[in-house]
C-alpha cells in the first residue's frame, strides 16, 4: 500500500477589475492566459488543445448522457468560445479559460508533495500573468485570487484527479469515499467568512466549497454539485484506468494542508482498491453532514453513522487513519516507503492537535490560519462576524500578489510551515515532472514547440513540414514518457521530424 499514484490539481482563479464590478470575467480571464502565453512564442503559443479523446458525458455508473440533455457547462470537449486562449506549458501543464475563470491544470505527478509543488507553480504563473497585464497600457488591472467563491452566490473549483484501477467497483468508491470527503475538510478546508451560497449567513466556516454541494453522487460540476463526481474520462488507457475527478476540495495556500489533501485521499483510494476496509463508515444524510461540519469550526458537531453511532468529524477521520494503519501493518509491517510514512505521520499529528486545540495548526492548515488572523482583527477592531470588512480580509487572504495577499505576508514572516523551497517552485514553473508522461509533453513543447500543432493529456500532435498529415504520438500510459524512458530519445532527436521518425521506426 502506498500514497504513490498518478494525480494532479486543477485550479480556477477568481478574477476582478478594481473599481469595475461589471467587468467581463471571460474577457479578463482570456487576457490573463494571453498575457502569460505571449512571451512564450513558439514554445507554447501555437499549440492548441486536442479535444478528440475527451468524453465528459460518460458516467462511471455505466451510461452516457446525450449531448441534448447535458448542461452546456458539461460540454468540456467543446469550448464555450473556440477563440479563447488555451495554452500548453513547458512544464506539462494546461493554462486556459474555463467558465469565465483562468484555470491552471497541473501536469501529472506521482506523489502528494509534487502535487503541491506544481500547484504552487500555478500560483507563480498567475502572478506573472497579472504583472504583465499591469504593465500593458492598453489593458486594465486584473486581480487574481486563489479562492473558491465570490461570496455572492458563485463558486469556482479546485479539482483533484487520481488514476484508479478500472476493475475497482464504483459502488465501493462511493461507499467509502463519501464519509471521508464529508470530514476531510477539517484538514484541508480553506476557511470562509459567511455561510450559505451567497455568504449571507453570519459566521465563519471551515470550507469554502461545502455550501455549494447539493447531492451525493452525480455527473455535474457546476450545478447540483455532487460529493462524488461520476465523470468517466480517464485520459489514459480506458481498459486499465479510471480517473477519479474530485470536485469537493478547496484551494489550498498552506503547503501542509495541500499535501495532506492529496496524500490522505491517495491512501484511502489504495485501501478501496485493495478491499481493505473492515468497517462501514457511511454517514446518514451526507450532504447535510457536509454543511454541518463546515459550519462548526469548534469541531464538536456530531454526525450520525448508518450503524447508529454518533461521531465527530475528527473521530471519523481517526477511524479512516486507523484502518489505513492496520492495513499497512498487516501488509507491509515496517517496510513502508518514505512518502507514505510522511503522509501517515502528518495525518496523525494534525488530528491529534486538532483535538487538543485547532489553533495549534495555525502554521499548517488554511482555515485555522485564516481564523486566527480574523479573530485577531475582530478583537482589535471590536467587530462582529457580520462586519463587511471581514469578507474583504477573507478575499485579501487569497490575493496572488505577495505584497497584497495576507497568506503571503504570513509566509514572508515565517509564520506558516513550508514543505517546498522558492527555488523548487520557480523551477517547476518551466520544468515538467520527470516521472510521468508530462515529461515528454513538456519537453516536446520546449524543444519542438513550433512544430507541435496540438496536445492533450494523452497525446502530442506534430505538424512536420513537408508531410501531408499531422503526426499523433499517443501517450496513453501515464507512467511512460518519463525522463528515464525518453531522455535519450529526445537528446538524439535534434528536430521534431527526427523524433517522429525515431518513434514510428520502433
Amino acid at each position: 500500500m502506498t500514497a504513490r499514484r498518478v494525480m494532479g490539481i486543477e485550479t480556477e482563479y477568481g478574477v476582478s477589475a478594481p473599481g469595475d464590478p461589471a467587468a467581463n470575467a471571460m474577457m479578463m480571464s482570456s487576457q490573463v492566459v494571453n498575457a502569460y502565453a505571449a512571451p512564450l512564442g513558439s514554445r507554447a503559443g501555437r499549440a492548441r488543445w486536442d479535444y478528440e479523446d475527451e468524453a465528459p458525458l460518460r458516467d462511471a455508473r455505466g451510461w452516457e448522457i446525450s449531448r441534448d440533455g447535458a448542461h452546456p457547462s458539461q460540454l468540456t470537449d467543446a469550448p464555450e468560445d473556440p477563440g479563447l486562449a488555451n495554452v500548453i506549458l513547458t512544464n506539462g501543464a494546461r493554462l486556459y479559460v474555463d467558465h469565465a475563470h483562468p484555470e491552471y491544470s497541473s501536469p501529472e505527478v506521482t506523489n502528494a508533495r509534487d502535487a503541491v509543488l506544481w500547484d504552487k507553480a500555478g500560483e507563480r504563473v498567475m502572478l506573472e500573468a497579472a504583472r504583465r497585464i499591469a504593465t500593458n497600457p492598453g489593458l486594465g488591472t486584473v486581480n487574481l485570487y486563489k479562492n473558491n467563491t465570490d461570496n455572492k452566490g458563485a463558486s469556482y473549483g479546485t479539482h483533484e484527479n487520481y488514476l484508479m484501477r478500472r476493475e475497482t467497483p464504483f459502488a465501493d468508491v462511493v461507499r467509502y469515499l463519501t464519509p471521508f470527503f464529508v470530514t476531510r475538510q477539517v484538514i484541508c478546508g480553506a476557511g470562509r467568512v459567511g455561510t450559505n451560497q451567497d455568504g449571507s449567513g453570519v459566521g465563519f466556516q471551515v470550507s469554502q466549497r461545502a455550501d455549494f454541494f447539493e447531492v451525493e453522487v452525480g455527473l455535474e460540476t457546476t450545478l447540483k454539485r455532487p460529493i462524488i463526481n461520476t465523470r468517466d474520462e480517464p485520459h489514459a488507457s480506458a481498459d486499465r484506468y479510471r480517473r477519479l475527478h474530485v470536485i469537493i476540495g478547496d484551494a489550498n495556500l498552506c503547503e501542509v494542508a495541500g499535501f495532506l489533501k492529496m496524500g490522505t485521499t491517495a491512501l484511502v483510494l489504495e485501501l478501496i482498491e485493495e478491499g481493505g476496509f473492515t468497517t462501514d463508515l457511511s454517514v446518514e444524510q451526507p450532504v447535510n453532514a457536509l454543511h454541518e461540519v463546515s459550519h462548526d469550526p469548534s469541531l464538536k458537531h456530531t454526525l450520525r453513522l448508518r450503524d447508529g453511532r454518533d461521531v465527530t468529524a475528527l473521530q471519523l477521520q481517526w477511524m479512516y487513519l486507523e484502518q489505513v494503519n492496520a492495513f499497512l501493518a498487516d501488509r507491509y509491517g515496517t517496510d513502508v516507503d518514505d512518502g507514505t510514512a510522511e503522509v501517515v505521520r502528518r495525518w496523525e499529528s494534525v488530528l491529534t492537535r486538532l483535538e487538543q486545540d485547532p489553533m495549534l495548526l495555525a502554521r499548517e492548515i488554511d482555515w485555522v490560519a485564516k481564523l486566527r488572523l480574523l479573530e485577531g482583527f475582530r478583537d482589535r477592531e471590536q467587530l462582529s462576524w457580520d462586519a463587511a470588512r471581514l469578507q474583504l480580509i477573507d478575499l485579501q487572504w487569497a490575493d496572488v500578489r505577495p505584497e497584497k495577499g495576507l497568506y503571503h505576508r504570513l509566509e514572508q514572516r515565517g509564520q506558516v510551515e513550508r514543505l517546498l523551497t522558492d527555488e523548487e517552485i520557480s523551477a517547476a514553473v518551466h520544468e515538467p515532472p520527470t516521472d510521468t508522461r508530462a515529461y515528454f509533453r513538456g519537453r516536446c513543447l520546449s524543444r519542438y514547440g513550433e512544430h507541435v500543432a496540438a496536445a492533450s493529456w494523452d497525446s502530442v500532435i506534430f505538424d512536420i513540414p513537408g508531410r501531408g498529415a499531422l503526426q499523433r504520438v499517443p501517450t496513453l500510459d501515464p507512467w511512460r514518457g518519463t525522463k528515464e524512458h525518453v531522455e535519450t530519445l529526445l537528446n538524439n532527436s535534434p528536430t521534431a521530424a527526427d523524433l517522429v521518425d525515431a518513434i514510428t521506426a520502433r
